[in-house]
């Protein structure tokens, strides 16, 4: 199952699949507040969520300034912040067992962000 789940968070991550605005309304919608708040206790530069049930993928992208991204355009977002593809790619690599594991223990995959430079 975890392979499965790593396979389409692969997918819709790094090879630029569709996801669904279904999922991110059944799954994140309604924790845009809570995660608001946790951005802004934990003072992070942005979170992401990620989450994926039955191969559909969802992405959720808050910033620092309230600012919301859905789906591909988190996942643009997100590719803006981490300004070369290849850091883009290699972050991306790096979370997705972790992501695939969290998402199979049935936890959302919440990752808060600092970063060292100035976002853009």
């Amino acid at each position: 199952m975890k392979s499965k789940i790593e396979s389409e968070l692969r997918k819709a991550l790094l090879m630029s699949g569709e996801m669904s605005d279904g999922l991110f309304e059944y799954e994140l919608e309604e924790h845009i507040d809570y995660w608001k708040k946790s951005l802004k206790k934990d003072k992070d530069e942005f979170l992401f969520v990620v989450t994926e049930n039955n191969g559909d993928v969802a992405m959720l992208l808050i910033t620092n300034k309230n600012e919301l991204f859905i789906n591909e355009k988190a996942r643009i977002k997100l590719q803006e912040f981490w300004n070369e593809k290849i850091v883009y790619e290699h972050n991306i690599e790096l979370l997705l067992p972790v992501m695939a594991e969290e998402l199979e223990s049935g936890s959302l995959s919440v990752n808060g962000v600092k970063t060292t430079g100035k976002l853009g």
